[in-house]
């Protein structure tokens, strides 16, 4: 198997809806940095031949020291500088992607549950189907869903057609810098990395995966995520 797939751990984010104005990707989850975790699942998929990490430039001799050196990671990990909205810091990790990567696995650096299985399925599917752009990792939507409209409910559509998605999102390196033209072209922002392949007349296909894929975005997402973490040892 080929490890040509660069993984990209974007960890730009400001921490502002968590509270916590230095960012949440070096707090302590289970004994370690909250973002080591998904580098390691990243670093023993087979298919990954190279992790980028994206944070911002003044943090990366930090991040270098308490996420990376400690755990002896054998992928090569280099860094790129976050963006000023997750769609420059997507961006600025496509463009530190090995020459050699055939595809980008992009990947929310406070997703510490991801599971190795999970980022090899996707691949996997992105692979063996080449009428594919992309693969999103989601499940199928378990909630009713409204519309609402300055408080007021306006329709209920049928849940059937609505999928939760999350990260890795994996895409042909090509795919997603040719959605980077349509994005300069146009101005468009979208709300994930799979959005900007869509609007560049790219097929993007989702693909089941766990529930426990969860996000660190609220200080009580800390509870189970860091219960989850310590039951899996």
């Amino acid at each position: 198997m080929a490890a040509d797939v660069c993984a990209v751990i974007v960890s730009g984010g400001s921490g502002s809806r968590f509270g916590n104005p230095g960012g949440k990707q070096l707090m302590e989850v289970a004994g370690r940095p909250l973002m080591s975790w998904c580098i390691a699942a990243f670093d023993r998929a087979p298919s990954v031949g190279h992790i980028v990490v994206v944070c911002p430039a003044a943090q990366a001799d930090e991040v270098r020291s308490r996420a990376i050196v400690p755990f002896g990671f054998a992928t090569p990990i280099t860094f790129a500088p976050a963006g000023a909205t997750r769609q420059d810091s997507t961006r600025a990790g496509l463009c530190a992607t090995p020459a050699s990567m055939r595809y980008v696995a992009v990947h929310d650096g406070a997703r510490p549950l991801i599971a190795v299985e999970t980022i090899e399925a996707a691949i996997a599917a992105l692979r063996d189907d080449e009428s594919l752009d992309g693969v999103v990792c989601g499940q199928p939507a378990v909630d009713t869903l409204k519309v609402v409209e300055d408080g007021a409910i306006t329709d209920t559509p049928d849940r059937a057609r609505f999928w939760t998605v999350q990260t890795p999102q994996v895409f042909s390196v090509e795919a997603l810098r040719r959605s980077y033209d349509v994005v300069d072209a146009t101005g468009f922002v979208g709300t994930d990395d799979a959005s900007l392949v869509e609007r560049a007349g790219g097929r993007v296909r989702v693909v089941e995966s766990p529930r426990d894929n969860l996000k660190v975005t609220l200080p009580e997402d800390l509870v189970p995520i860091e219960a989850m973490l310590r039951a899996r040892g």
